[in-house]
């Protein structure tokens, strides 16, 4: 394959943009601490290497092609989106955040789900097949196979996802003392379900391949 090194720093760039899986990923530590937000990155990390498989396998292809199909994967996952964004607000509103943190038999309850939400927030992304498609072909030696590759730019992209999160939910764990503060609570959770709901929305509407 050609110019790994530009792949790497190029995925770099790309997933310290924040998206859904920041969004999850955030809440998620906030609420369990280093735990739920391992939990979730886990999810997000199997969920990259489906998508990679995907891609090989030309699945991702036909998802992109077919518009039904497309429209199928967006659908459900800006729904899930927003379902966990209006979840995010809803507990604020009944003062279940800061009852989350306090109880740690609630919390191990909660855990069970962090890694559900990674996984489901990236899997149900269209978007990520066609970054998939779109993305990884630049940098493969016209007329050769694109398994080998494919393979080796999917896992690396999802070893280097998953090394960002974790110095990511380090530092949101390290500075939780702050950030868990009653009215910082607030703040950020109700920006995070923002966010959540933005992103579903966005995706709802974006467009499918012609």
């Amino acid at each position: 394959m050609e110019n790994f090194f530009l792949f790497v720093v190029m995925s770099v760039l790309l997933i310290i943009l924040p998206g859904p899986d920041t969004a999850i990923a955030t809440k998620n530590t906030l609420s369990a601490g280093r735990v739920g937000g391992f939990k979730t990155i886990l999810g997000t990390f199997c969920a990259i290497l489906i998508h990679t498989i995907a891609a090989v396998v030309g699945l991702s292809a036909i998802i992109v092609k077919f518009a039904f199909l497309f429209s199928v994967f967006k659908y459900v996952g800006a729904v899930y989106l927003v379902y966990l964004g209006v979840r995010t607000i809803w507990a604020l509103r009944n003062n279940k955040a800061e009852n989350v943190m306090d109880d740690t038999s609630s919390n191990k309850y909660k855990n069970q789900s962090h890694f559900k939400q990674g996984f489901l927030t990236n899997m149900l992304n269209p978007k990520v097949a066609v970054f998939f498609l779109t993305f990884l072909p630049q940098f493969v030696d016209p007329g050769t196979s694109t398994i080998g590759p494919f393979l080796l730019m999917g896992v690396t992209y999802a070893v280097l996802t998953a090394i960002w999160f974790v110095l990511y939910i380090y530092l949101v764990d390290q500075i939780s003392a702050f950030m868990k503060r009653p009215r910082t609570t607030t703040v950020i959770e109700s920006i995070t379900g923002l966010v959540l709901i933005g992103f579903g929305v966005k995706l709802a509407l974006e467009k499918g391949s012609e």
